[in-house]
Parts: structure tokens; sequence; C-alpha cells
């Protein structure tokens, strides 16, 4: 009845990512580290505004359910 999301590839390239960065996060230059933090930052605030963006536009779709049932009465 109810199946669950396969999220396979994202899992893998999320886990393929962070395995990047923490082989970066070991180089001796600070820029390359310093550069490791902003990037999982960065992913991190991107992860957030998806999931913003995602109840946004749930939101959005009751109104517009709403919107044209009262419309078509």
């Amino acid at each position: 009845m109810f199946e669950r999301e396969d999220t396979t590839y994202n899992d893998l390239r999320k886990n393929s990512f962070n395995s990047w960065l923490d082989e970066l996060e070991k180089n001796d230059d600070i820029s390359v580290r310093g550069g490791v933090k902003l990037a999982r930052e960065y992913v991190a605030h991107l992860e957030d505004e998806i999931v913003k963006l995602t109840e946004s536009n749930e939101l959005k779709k009751e109104y517009l359910k709403k919107a044209v049932s009262r419309h078509d009465k």
C-alpha cells in the first residue's frame, strides 16, 4: 500500500561526498581544511532549504486544493 521512497542513490552520493571531505580534512593545508568546514556547512544549509521548500510546497498544494474545491461548488 504505502511504499518507502528509495533513497539508495542519494545515500551513496552523500556518503561518498562525506568520505571525500573526511579525506580532505586530513590535508596539511589549512585552507583545504577550512574549505571542508565551509562545504559541510553549505550542504547542511541546502538540506535545511530543501526541507523548508518542501513544507512550503505542501502548504501551497493544500491551499490550492481548497481553493479549487470551493470554486467548483
